[in-house]
C-alpha cells in the first residue's frame, strides 16, 4: 500500500471542469481507494492504494469521466516522491508565496526542455528537473508567462501547477496517515 498525493488539472468549483470534492471522495472510495481525503476545492487528493502510479492515475481519470463527465488530467506521486521534489527545490531561499511547482505527467524530451528554457523568463526564475518545473515568480504567478497552458504547449506533456504552500500542506496531511 502506498499513500499518494493526486493532483487534478484544471478542476474548478464551477463551470466546465466542475468536480465537487465531497462527491469525488465518495466516488473514489467506491472505486476502492482508501483513506481518501481532499484539500481545498481545486483538485488535491490524498489516498492510499495498492495500485501503481499509472494504474491509480487511470482509475481516478475514469471515475471522474464516468461520474462527473470531465476529461481531466490526473497526476499522482507518492508522498516520498513529493519529499524528493521538495529536496530538489532549486530556490530554497525563495519567498514560498512566490514559489510554484508544476508537476509534469512524464519527463519531457531534452530538446523541448532546452527550447523551453532558451528565451529565459527574467525577472522570474525557472528550472526543469526531471518531471518538475520549479518557478520562482518575481511578482505574481498570474503576471508571468509561465502558466500551465504555456508549459504544456512548450514541453508537450500534461501538467498541473500548485503553489509551494499547497504542496507542503498536502505532504503534511499525508504524513499524518
Amino acid at each position: 500500500m502506498q499513500t499518494y498525493i493526486i493532483l487534478l488539472r484544471g478542476v474548478m468549483p464551477t463551470g466546465k471542469n466542475k468536480v465537487l470534492m465531497a462527491p469525488l471522495r465518495a466516488a473514489l472510495e467506491q472505486a476502492g481507494l482508501l483513506d481518501v481525503q481532499t484539500y481545498i476545492q481545486s483538485g488535491n487528493i490524498i489516498a492510499t492504494s495498492p495500485l501503481s502510479q499509472l494504474e491509480l492515475e487511470h482509475l481516478v481519470h475514469e471515475v471522474i469521466e464516468q461520474d462527473f463527465g470531465g476529461d481531466i488530467a490526473v497526476l499522482a506521486r507518492t508522498v516520498e516522491q513529493f519529499r524528493t521534489i521538495f529536496a530538489a527545490n532549486p530556490f530554497p531561499n525563495a519567498d514560498t508565496a512566490k514559489l510554484h511547482f508544476t508537476l509534469l505527467a512524464t519527463i519531457p524530451e531534452e530538446d523541448l526542455v532546452k527550447q523551453f528554457l532558451a528565451p529565459g523568463y527574467t525577472p522570474d526564475e525557472v528550472k526543469v528537473i526531471r518531471d518538475m518545473v520549479y518557478i520562482h515568480c518575481a511578482t505574481t504567478y498570474s503576471a508571468g508567462k509561465l502558466n500551465n497552458n504555456f508549459i504544456e504547449r512548450k514541453l508537450k506533456v500534461a501538467a498541473t501547477t500548485r503553489v509551494y504552500n499547497t504542496i507542503a500542506k498536502l505532504v503534511a496531511l499525508s504524513s499524518e496517515k
